[in-house]
């Protein structure tokens, strides 16, 4: 990955919901919400806290949830990301 996250920021590609659909009616792209679960591509090196760097609790390849509006968009290759803080992580998903 050519996006390195500094501090105690996330790379987090976004897991789309497959919903074109809803009973028998069909809900348009404009009508769709920003997805809040996503994979963990890459991690930054954790927080200071004074002197001592508190290492990441996610790590690569986890599946997180995290705010509806949190994080930075950002377009690479053709792909969607968000840049997160860790503590927009909500939860971690087994």
């Amino acid at each position: 990955m050519a996006i390195r996250p500094i501090g105690d920021r996330i790379l987090v590609e976004p897991i789309e919901e497959d919903l074109n659909k809803v009973g028998s009616l069909y809900v348009p792209d404009t009508a769709k919400e920003r997805p809040q679960r996503g994979k963990v591509v890459a991690v930054g090196e954790g927080r200071l806290d004074g002197k001592d760097l508190v290492p990441m609790r996610v790590k690569v390849g986890d599946k997180v949830l995290f705010g509806k509006y949190a994080g930075t968009e950002l377009k690479y290759d053709d792909k969607e990301y968000l840049i997160l803080s860790e503590h927009d992580v909500l939860a971690v998903i087994d």
